[in-house]
């Protein structure tokens, strides 16, 4: 198989054991820069270009697309999917999972279980939606931040009203969030692979820091999970679309709660924590589902 990675830098762990992996099953691997490359939209011949040659002979693409570059990302997966390269994400997908308030709408109409979120437009509306919160101290989320960027915690509810207000003022998108305090600073973050968590870790926060991000000092630990945390990983990921994905679940007092599905899970933690061949894990899915034209959005939306 020829399989495209879409990554704009061939260097980082994740783009490295994927081409690994590919290579090592056989398979002809390639790492497309995708802010690199330019399409030709037309209903007959649709292509892509990549340094000035057009891009051919694909079937499959896998998107390790960056949040700060999400809109050209899956614009340029979306061609691959108009010309019936097979995407391991579909883009409709990765587009839904990068919104979080649409995420989090989704998931909670599928009764998947979420720590008590509210969000409002206007600053008036604050108090009375803080009052459907559990009380302080809250999560305050950007919407748009990503690896733990843009997320306080306000101890109390002056605070939390003053930091809504002054993102307000700045046009910034905030929601707020129930802290949950038994969760100790960690999470558990599953990497679904299809219809199966593939691999779990415990992401421990740095002392005195509630993000258990890597990405901001936290600790990755093998975890054996419940089955009740397998059973709603897999269903997180599949109330997005996503046949790859790094579901974030809390533990709390009243069960599991999901805190974000990723649509582009990073391989390096969780390999060294798990000692689990991941990127290899992709490859077999790759192997066993890709088909020409097997996207069920075919590109759309």
């Amino acid at each position: 198989m020829k399989i495209g990675i879409l990554s704009r830098n061939a260097k980082l762990y994740s783009t490295r054991r994927l081409v690994e992996a590919a290579e090592a099953a056989g398979h002809e691997a390639h790492v497309i820069d995708h802010l690199r490359c330019y399409m030709n939209i037309n209903s007959r011949t649709p292509s892509i270009h990549f340094r000035g040659e057009a891009l051919e002979g694909f079937d499959a693409v896998i998107p390790r697309i960056g949040a700060s570059v999400t809109f050209y990302g899956t614009a340029v997966l979306r061609q691959f999917e108009m010309m019936g390269v097979y995407p391991l994400n579909e883009s409709v997908a990765i587009s839904r999972s990068r919104d979080k308030l649409r995420s989090m709408q989704l998931l909670a109409r599928k009764g998947i279980d979420l720590p008590i979120t509210g969000f409002a437009n206007k600053p008036g509306d604050i108090p009375d939606m803080l009052d459907m919160n559990a009380g302080p101290p809250m999560v305050l989320k950007l919407l748009e931040g990503t690896q733990g960027i843009g997320v306080v915690l306000a101890e109390t509810r002056k605070a939390a009203e003053s930091v809504m207000q002054a993102f307000m003022g700045l046009k910034a998108n905030i929601m707020v969030q129930e802290f949950i305090k038994e969760s100790g600073g960690a999470d558990i973050r599953c990497f679904v692979i299809g219809d199966r968590v593939w691999a779990a870790m415990k992401r421990q926060g740095a002392e005195g820091e509630f993000r258990s991000n890597l990405h901001r000092g936290g600790s990755a630990s093998l975890v054996r999970i419940t089955p009740d945390e397998r059973a709603i990983a897999v269903k997180a990921a599949k109330t997005m679309g996503l046949n790859v994905a790094g579901v974030d679940i809390l533990r709390s007092d009243r069960g599991p709660l999901v805190l974000e599905v990723n649509s582009s899970p990073g391989l390096e933690g969780i390999e060294k924590a798990t000692k689990k061949d991941v990127a290899g894990g992709i490859i077999t899915f790759i192997e066993k589902n890709a088909r020409n034209n097997r996207t069920k959005t075919r590109g759309k939306g």
